[in-house]
């Protein structure tokens, strides 16, 4: 190819056209959605096998509440994660792989946040049925706050940080 085609070119020197650029945005979605989707799974399987243990009977009305509505977290997120790949399919072949890869962040940033959601919720759940709602809520509390700053806050400060400092982002 050409030098002249290579249209896309950043302080490090990368030399990429924008479909190449594309291509290496969309495959990093995809190494992202399957770490997602590995620990979506593993969380959706513990809470699917809950109900079957002799215990699950002693649970109080709220906490049979609280059970169900992660297990449907749980499964949203599933369908979620799936999405890109689904938009993938529908649109392969459509020379639509902007909109594709732009989608596909979009449901990247509100899968991540989901699952730090779910597993703050699992995290209060299980303290809740081990050591009372009371310190449920202390230690939920304490994790969504770690949550919220690891997956939001952060990366924010630091996107603010690398922004100030000059180009070179890596999109």
């Amino acid at each position: 190819m050409a030098t002249d085609e290579r249209v896309n070119e950043d302080s490090r020197g990368r030399h990429e056209t924008f479909e190449e650029k594309l291509d290496r945005n969309w495959n990093e979605l995809l190494q992202e959605l399957r770490v997602m989707q590995t620990g979506a799974q593993i969380i959706t399987a513990f809470l699917m096998t809950l109900p079957f243990q002799s215990t699950f009977q002693d649970l109080a009305p709220y906490q049979v509440g609280l059970y169900i509505g992660l297990l449907v977290l749980a499964a949203l997120l599933t369908g979620l994660i799936l999405t890109p790949v689904a938009i993938h399919r529908r649109l392969f072949g459509l020379h639509l792989k902007d909109a594709t890869v732009a989608h596909g962040h979009r449901i990247v940033k509100i899968a991540v946040l989901g699952i730090g959601l779910l597993a703050t919720g699992c995290v209060a759940f299980i303290v809740d049925v081990i050591a009372g709602d009371v310190l449920a809520l202390a230690i939920g509390g304490g994790v969504l706050l770690v949550m919220l700053f690891l997956l939001w806050i952060l990366p924010h400060v630091l996107q603010r940080g690398l922004s100030n400092s000059g180009p070179g982002t890596d999109d």
